[in-house]
């Protein structure tokens, strides 16, 4: 016996056609490219996304076709995000942070066959643009006005394309909920990048979850919220915020590709937000800006985050100085919004100090999806809190596999993450280290993790790395490589000498380097690939 309900696909339309019903109102505010800020509502844009759509039939498009974005985080890239997967094609955000031969590659793997681009990535798009295979036209993101010179061929102009269209009478097409939505591929640190397939019926049940009263703490009934992806469009599908932003009626905060932190600060206060998300990397910045400018925030009160571990110190700051609460959940590409990042009920008891230790960990279990560790034999370890294994996950919003390759699961079915982890009995999960990352040493395990959140407890560290390094007796030994903060001058003696009291003693690094800068990947985290390669010769004296 079946249930007696409608058969009603989970469709990423239906997001902005709610939005624009019940909550038109509400604000798409978007630094552009050229750096005015654009602003306009949920009902001025459903109208243009519905053009666009009609554009893209009008260029052949059909459903399944890949049609993929280089662009960064203005209003137009947001239209795409419903204008592609609305009609049934599928929107590929491809990285312009990525070396010129992975784009190369990405684009040709997807077969795109139109690439929206904008003023900043032009200049990128033209200078690969002989090696793309399936490219039949390009679309710059811009005004008549405003559209630059380029040697490109087969050219339109996303303004003009909108305007020789009539949405009257248009109503989004039904298909399979389970058709495919959006294209991200991994930010490729070993190896070609993986092509990593969104579903439509995924993307609104990840919606659904990330709406939860307690995935984001502190909404006030009633009250509208701000929120402002840090995380770029082209990022995991910008954390979910162009979804449920529209999903909670919130006001939506882009800052196109300016991500210096005077620009963030003028946006985060300007614009009021209440909820940022984004890499622990754009708070380190942010937080040595404010700290010299002595600016402050009255409405920010909390900011998501996923991916590598926060500093304590950074977290702790955040709170003690700017009463901001930074949550973190696990997630990755391959398996957004798997955890949940709020306490859990029945927290409230818990002391300050008790709170930060949970902030550190990487959410906890939620409805929907399923997480495990396992040992080097895929032998299910104990969820005690004390154990470190291999992270496994699955769910219906977890990829089972990566565009045309047969790997990314183990035998039984389960996503190999590539973190290293502890799971708690309530669920919660605790990131020890990434599996390339972990430094054996003498046959045990030292966290390349821990030891960067003590070094970054020094207030003169900027930025912190742990890398491997060869020994002759105990295999492997940590390194630390640090970027000072600007003016400080801590030397790697008085660095050790502060994390000593706070690390065992046989986890303490060998040496200490400084840098300048340190390689970022194209998400916005210390790419420890290159530093390993850099100092793969070293050895201690």
């Amino acid at each position: 016996m079946q249930g007696l309900m409608m058969d009603m696909p989970l469709l990423i339309s239906g997001l902005i056609q709610y939005a624009a019903d019940y909550h038109g109102e509400a604000e798409i505010v978007a630094r552009q490219i050229e750096g005015d800020i654009h602003r306009y509502t949920y009902a001025d844009a459903h109208p243009r996304i519905k053009r666009m759509a009609l554009a893209l039939k009008r260029l052949g498009m059909q459903q399944g076709d890949r049609v993929g974005t280089l662009a960064w985080n203005t209003h137009r890239h947001f239209e795409m995000f419903y204008a592609a997967p609305g009609m049934g094609y599928v929107l590929h955000t491809v990285n312009p942070r990525l070396f010129p031969e992975q784009l190369v590659y990405i684009i040709n793997h997807a077969e795109d066959r139109l690439l929206f681009v904008d003023r900043a990535t032009l200049p990128i798009v033209e200078a690969i643009a002989p090696q793309l295979k399936t490219i039949e036209a390009y679309v710059v993101m811009s005004s008549r006005e405003r559209m630059p010179e380029t040697k490109l061929v087969n050219v339109h102009c996303y303004e003009e394309l909108l305007g020789r269209e009539n949405d009257t009478g248009f109503t989004w097409p039904e298909f399979d909920e389970k058709s495919a939505s959006t294209i991200c591929y991994t930010s490729g640190t070993t190896g070609n990048p993986k092509g990593v397939i969104y579903s439509h019926r995924a993307a609104i049940l990840q919606t659904m979850t990330c709406c939860n009263f307690d995935f984001l703490p502190g909404h006030i009934e009633g009250v509208r919220e701000v929120m402002m992806p840090m995380a770029p469009l082209f990022h995991g599908n910008g954390w979910n915020m162009p979804f449920t932003a529209p999903y909670t009626g919130s006001k939506l905060v882009l800052p196109g590709r300016n991500y210096e932190p005077d620009k963030l600060y003028e946006l985060l206060e300007g614009e009021k937000v209440t909820l940022s998300a984004g890499v622990p990397s754009f708070w380190l910045i942010l937080l040595d800006w404010l700290g010299r400018t002595g600016n402050r925030f009255s409405t920010l009160r909390a900011t998501l985050s996923s991916g590598s571990a926060p500093p304590r110190a950074m977290v702790e700051k955040l709170k003690r100085d700017y009463n901001i609460d930074y949550i973190q959940a696990w997630g990755m590409t391959e398996a957004l919004g798997c955890s949940m990042p709020g306490l859990r009920p029945g927290s409230e008891h818990l002391s300050d100090k008790e709170k930060f230790d949970r902030r550190q960990v990487s959410g906890r279990a939620c409805f929907g999806t399923a997480l495990r560790i396992v040992d080097d034999g895929g032998v299910e370890l104990p969820r005690d809190g004390k154990t470190v294994g291999h992270l496994r996950a699955r769910g219906p919003w977890v990829a089972s596999g990566y565009m045309k390759l047969d790997e990314g699961l183990d035998r039984d079915g389960w996503l190999i993450t590539g973190d290293m982890a502890v799971i708690d009995p309530q669920g919660h999960v605790t990131l020890t280290d990434r599996s390339k990352d972990v430094i054996k040493s003498g046959g045990e395990w030292i966290s390349s993790i821990q030891l960067e959140d003590v070094a970054l407890s020094h207030p003169d560290v900027l930025q912190a790395a742990v890398v491997a390094i060869a020994h002759e007796k105990w295999q492997e030994r940590p390194l630390l490589l640090v970027v000072r903060k600007k003016g400080a001058t801590v030397d790697g003696k008085a660095l050790l000498d502060h994390m000593r009291p706070k690390i065992a003693s046989w986890w303490m690094p060998d040496a200490v380097e400084f840098l300048d800068e340190f390689p970022m990947t194209g998400t916005g985290k210390v790419l420890k690939s290159a530093l390993r390669e850099k100092f793969r010769e070293y050895r201690v004296a």
